[in-house]
């Protein structure tokens, strides 16, 4: 089913193993991601990129996508959302089963008291990056958004540190901006200590938050990181609980006052 994919294409013998276990298995594989296929196959996940982009595709997110017609066919769109939400949920349920794992009342107590405090998030990391920021304000006096990269990302830092800011939270999701690690080594650098939001261990941070994210569809889910971030924002508001009352009670006295938003 899926030699026309492969006619023509000079493989790898690691890419055949890929090319074979799809052809033998094709209706499992289309649900599997990345790195459960290289272990179904026996090889690498990067394999399995490197697989998919000999095949003209940007990554095996895309080739996975392609393939799914093949046996599905086109009603089945709804099959395939199903089992991405059905994924997200098991990545929901590993946050929660980690949580008394992860340091969240520590880094909330340093990150509220850190004055300010830079949030980084570079390429797709912004969308959590900038969430985070969101609510961070309510409850934080100074939160600087950095989300642009280049010399703006060291103005940024610089300027942050120069103020007294002792820590940095980044947020680094797949595909992982190198800017964004060569910030964080620079934030260290500089004397911030570092958080962040991922995915995967090994980044250079001093505290990592860890969460998977969905990568059942052409485009990756972020469903578990938005929740650990959000109860990293509980728990900088448990740290300032009176700062907390302050400033939420000022906030909605604003919004009342200009009408921000609609009523009921």
């Amino acid at each position: 089913m899926i030699d026309g994919l492969l006619e023509g294409r000079r493989l790898s013998p690691v890419q055949r193993r890929i090319a074979h276990y799809l052809s033998e298995h094709l209706s499992e594989a289309i649900f599997l991601s990345s790195v459960e296929l290289a272990e179904r196959a026996g090889v690498s996940q990067p394999s399995v990129t490197r697989f998919a982009m000999v095949l003209g595709f940007t990554g095996y997110p895309e080739l996975r996508q392609a393939l799914r017609p093949l046996v599905l066919g086109g009603p089945a769109q709804a099959n395939v959302i199903e089992g991405a939400i059905d994924s997200e949920i098991r990545n929901l349920t590993v946050v929660r089963d980690r949580l008394a794992a992860l340091p969240l009342k520590e880094l909330g107590e340093a990150l509220a008291a850190t004055e300010p405090l830079p949030v980084l998030g570079l390429r797709v990391s912004c969308g959590l990056a900038t969430t985070f920021a969101y609510y961070a304000r309510r409850i934080h006096p100074d939160v600087r958004l950095l989300t642009h990269g280049g010399s703006e990302l060291v103005d940024g830092l610089h300027a942050a540190r120069r103020a007294g800011a002792e820590w940095v939270l980044a947020v680094v999701l797949p595909r992982y901006p190198a800017e964004a690690v060569q910030a964080l080594e620079y934030a260290d650098k500089l004397g911030l200590r570092t958080a962040v939001i991922t995915d995967r261990p090994g980044l250079p941070a001093e505290v990592t938050l860890d969460a998977p994210v969905g990568d059942r569809l052409v485009f990756d889910s972020h469903a578990a990181p938005l929740a650990l971030a959000m109860a990293l924002v509980e728990a900088m508001a448990d740290a300032a609980p009176l700062r907390t009352q302050a400033r939420l009670e000022e906030y909605e006295r604003m919004t009342d006052e200009t009408g921000t938003f609609l009523p009921g």
